[in-house]
């Protein structure tokens, strides 16, 4: 059902998001596991089929995709400017009409969880999807591999009895933590089910939510060499 702007002819928009793909893979590289390159085509690859049922730009679905994580704010002393800076410094050299470059701009801008606790903003169907997207790839099987590569990447401990999940963190908080592993389930993996914006999305989510709840349950069995 998605669209393809009005504004960029096809030829000219394969042309962008090739470009865009060596962009991204080019500024990625070394980066930590679970928000490297893979982590990119992921999100992009499940934007494209998540956007074949929800009506919205798939030239901003798949540069949101592509462009989301390009400058991760953990990855640069909590400094949330500069993946927008860089995705529109990126694009303006593209010839990408400037009403889409805001577009992508406010998707790289509204992505993130960031504590669960705030207000939101800005909202758009293709924010929605790219969202999804990248929410699904924080749960199941890669977002278990990827929570506990992050944490031994930050040196936190898998899991520590006497230190009990935050629900209600504040966003500094949530930037601030250094709990362990385990906790993140609780403090956003787990919570991330009921917070889909599309029907794909949501149901998408529910077995790799369940997936993640029988690990959870093996894990503890065995914490204490069971």
């Amino acid at each position: 059902m998605g669209l393809y702007t009005d504004l960029v002819d096809l030829g000219a928009m394969e042309h962008i998001i090739n470009a865009t793909v060596k962009f991204v893979k080019k500024e990625l590289e070394g980066a930590e596991g679970g928000h490297d390159w893979w982590h990119i085509h992921r999100v992009w690859q499940r934007s494209k089929l998540i956007a074949q049922k929800e009506k919205a730009d798939l030239l901003v679905v798949e540069l949101g995709a592509l462009l989301h994580d390009i400058a991760d704010a953990k990855f640069h002393d909590g400094n949330e400017e500069i993946g927008p800076v860089k995705a529109v410094a990126f694009m303006q050299t593209q010839n990408i009409p400037a009403g889409t470059i805001k577009h992508v701009e406010n998707i790289i801008r509204h992505i993130s969880f960031k504590g669960g606790n705030n207000a939101r903003e800005f909202y758009s169907p293709e924010l929605g999807i790219v969202q999804d997207a990248d929410r699904l790839d924080a749960l199941g099987a890669i977002g278990i591999a990827r929570a506990f590569n992050y944490g031994g990447f930050k040196n936190r401990p898998l899991y520590d009895p006497a230190i009990k999940p935050r629900l209600q963190m504040t966003r500094e908080e949530y930037k601030a933590s250094t709990a362990p592993t385990i906790n993140h389930f609780y403090e956003k993996l787990l919570l991330l089910k009921d917070r889909m914006n599309t029907a794909t999305g949501k149901a998408l989510a529910e077995e790799k939510h369940a997936f993640m709840e029988t690990f959870l349950e093996k894990f503890y069995e065995e914490w204490e060499g069971a």
